[in-house]
């Protein structure tokens, strides 16, 4: 090993936080920045990036990778960022439970020849299971800068942030055999010479990285070929295995000198609980227990107690009574109707977007925070891998489904995880048609309240069922094979108050800004068709399909035509009727299968033409719509055959 001198950077250069998945690096992020930041699809793909910044430097968080040499999205675009704008420092989050794992990306963090310091995360974890790093002689080894910090109680990040002007380049450097130093040379050679982190930019070219051969050697793209060939011909491993396995035998090198375990575990309650609610047989309770939660902090407290305050108290004793004589004060008839008619935007849509829906949204946020801070969504995916097998489909198309309870334009994207073109379709139908995003699902909770548990275990039992079989067939039809499920699980962990309020903040933010403004457009929609005429002609002519077909009042049309803008804002005006009488239990129960069965939103359409084209999206919502009613007609038909009322 050797060092090199440390180099100067752009003052204004950001900072980089880099990290293998789940080491806690979102955690670092939110400690270092003070909040959640808006994130945004790096140049050219749909990865995502966030960005903030701490003490006024820029910090960007970067995906995880196992690896810089490239084998997804997640990992090319993690590398580019390093070589696009060299960083004022790097900051590798480490689990210091699986320091192996971690010091193999250290290692090739250290021929980027950048500045450096090694956080040590979860150090507390890893002192319960026995585990001591001497992290001075760490340090020594790796001539870098390394703290400890248990991110989530927002330990030690006052030592990190201290670290940042003293932060420099790893001096640890690996001597590869003498074949693939000499191939490091030759291509090194062939490159501009004054390239920083050109001895990383190699390995990757010798690793079999033709994007960086034809930005960095294209003039000299044979000779670097003739170089790649002739190295690996003195190997039987293709070159990219060999010099990790080389880097994999430095760092088990290093960790027998600064790792010692005590032989005593401290086995925690929590990590208990983390085997328990994956078990075939107990992890069946827990998941039931968790959604009961779910139901009675969202469905009860959310849509009962805090919906009612908002309504009775907020809006129909406060705010309408104090604005309606202002605004009729107003002369002009047309635009009092606008503001508090029927359809107006203070009456109908604030009163459906912040009386209705914000208060139910609001607690699932939270409880939907918890589930994730504590490490059980993970474990949730793992426990429906069997049943998703079922269906054509491994366990990983289970993270963008759970994923899709909070946002399924978000989740579409991340339908990318999945390796094979025959699961992205198919996950990404699945999102769309029968995954309720986290403002819908909250309104959705809010609607059962009013239900029995047989009513609601027929909701639930039709969309399943209904899900299992489009997905079946969807496997059947669409060519392709099934990919293995590989999935590591965070630890389960007692969420931290702060985290919780922080990331609430943000989706609440996020709510506010985003879907409101879609209510506000929805209701200007319904008022446009009301005061033409058009939506007295729309309800006729959906008549012989929303009252005939589904059994349900005419007055449903409306919702079911706004629905097709936001399924959430045609959900709340579901749970508006509901309340006010119109349906009963069991046009509740039809109602709710087939909004549940909508397209999202507008906004999922457009990144499902965005990520399959066209053609798969208008082949997506062609068959979703009516499949929704369809399964509504048949639905209110079985329950008259058989004489069913809730």
């Amino acid at each position: 090993m050797h060092c090199h001198s440390t180099v100067t950077l752009d003052p204004n250069a950001p900072i980089i936080l880099i990290g293998n998945p789940n080491v806690g690096k979102s955690a670092v992020f939110g400690a270092l920045t003070g909040r959640y930041v808006e994130v945004s699809n790096f140049p050219g793909t749909t990865v995502e990036i966030s960005a903030g910044a701490v003490d006024g430097i820029p910090l960007i968080d970067t995906p995880g990778v196992n690896s810089l040499q490239p084998r997804s999205d997640d990992e090319r675009v993690t590398r580019n960022i390093l070589l696009d704008r060299p960083p004022r420092a790097v900051i590798q989050v480490a689990d210091a439970r699986n320091l192996r794992r971690s010091l193999l990306l250290t290692l090739q963090l250290a021929e980027f020849n950048v500045p450096f310091i090694l956080d040590l995360n979860m150090s507390d974890e890893a002192q319960a299971r026995g585990i001591n790093i001497d992290v001075k002689r760490l340090s020594q080894a790796l001539g870098a800068e390394i703290v400890q910090t248990v991110a989530t109680r927002h330990e030690g990040m006052d030592d990190l942030r201290a670290r940042f002007e003293s932060s420099r380049p790893i001096g640890y450097r690996i001597h590869y055999d003498g074949a693939i130093e000499t191939a490091i040379e030759k291509i090194s050679a062939l490159m501009p010479q004054d390239l920083n982190g050109a001895r990383a930019i190699a390995l990757m070219i010798l690793g079999g990285d033709d994007h960086l051969l034809q930005r960095y050697a294209a003039a000299h793209a044979d000779s670097v070929r003739d170089v790649i060939a002739d190295t690996q011909a003195a190997y039987d491993q293709p070159l990219s295995y060999v010099i990790t396995q080389q880097r994999f035998t430095c760092v088990d090198c290093l960790l027998n000198q600064v790792i010692t375990t005590n032989g005593i575990r401290n086995t925690h309650y929590a990590e208990n609980f983390g085997k328990l609610s994956v078990h075939p047989l107990w992890g069946i309770p827990i998941l039931l227990l968790v959604l009961i939660g779910l139901y009675l902090f969202v469905g009860k407290f959310g849509a009962g107690v805090l919906v009612d305050f908002m309504e009775s108290k907020v809006f129909d004793a406060w705010l309408i009574p104090f604005i309606s004589p202002l605004i009729n004060l107003i002369p002009i008839p047309f635009i009092v109707d606008l503001l508090i008619g029927d359809y107006g935007l203070i009456t109908m849509a604030l009163s459906y977007g912040i009386a209705i829906v914000m208060p139910i949204v609001l607690t699932f946020f939270i409880a939907f925070g918890i589930l994730e801070d504590s490490g059980y969504l993970p474990r949730l995916a793992v426990m429906l891998d069997r049943p998703f097998k079922a269906m054509g489909l491994n366990g990983k198309a289970v993270l963008p489904m759970v994923l899709g309870l909070g946002c399924d334009t978000m989740a579409t994207l991340t339908t990318r995880i999945l390796e094979t073109r025959k699961e992205r379709i198919m996950v990404t139908l699945l999102l769309a048609l029968g995954v309720p995003c986290s403002a819908q699902l909250g309104v959705l909770l809010g609607m059962m309240s009013m239900l029995s548990p047989f009513a609601i275990t027929v909701w639930g039992t039709v969309i399943i069922i209904t899900m299992f079989v489009v997905g079946y067939l969807a496997a059947q039809l669409i060519p392709g094979k099934r990919s293995d499920f590989i999935l590591e699980l965070p630890p389960i962990r007692i969420p931290q108050l702060s985290n919780i309020v922080i990331k609430t903040v943000a989706r609440l933010e996020w709510y506010l800004k985003e879907v409101l403004p879609l209510f506000l457009l929805g209701t200007l929609i319904l008022f446009a068709l009301d005061k033409t005429g058009a939506l007295a002609w729309l309800e006729q002519l959906a008549s012989p399909l929303v009252v005939s077909g589904l059994g349900l009042p005419a007055q449903t049309t409306g919702a079911f035509i706004i629905g097709f803008l936001r399924r959430d804002y045609g959900a709340a005006g579901l749970f508006h009727l509901a309340r006010d009488g119109v349906l009963n239990a069991t046009q509740l129960v039809i109602s709710l299968v087939v909004v549940t069965l909508f397209v999202p939103c507008i906004a999922n359409v457009m990144v499902i033409v965005k990520e399959h084209g066209w053609k798969t999206a208008v082949w997506v919502v062609g068959f979703i719509f009516p499949f929704a009613f369809g399964v509504g007609v048949l639905l209110n038909y079985v329950f008259k055959i058989l004489g069913v009322m809730f």
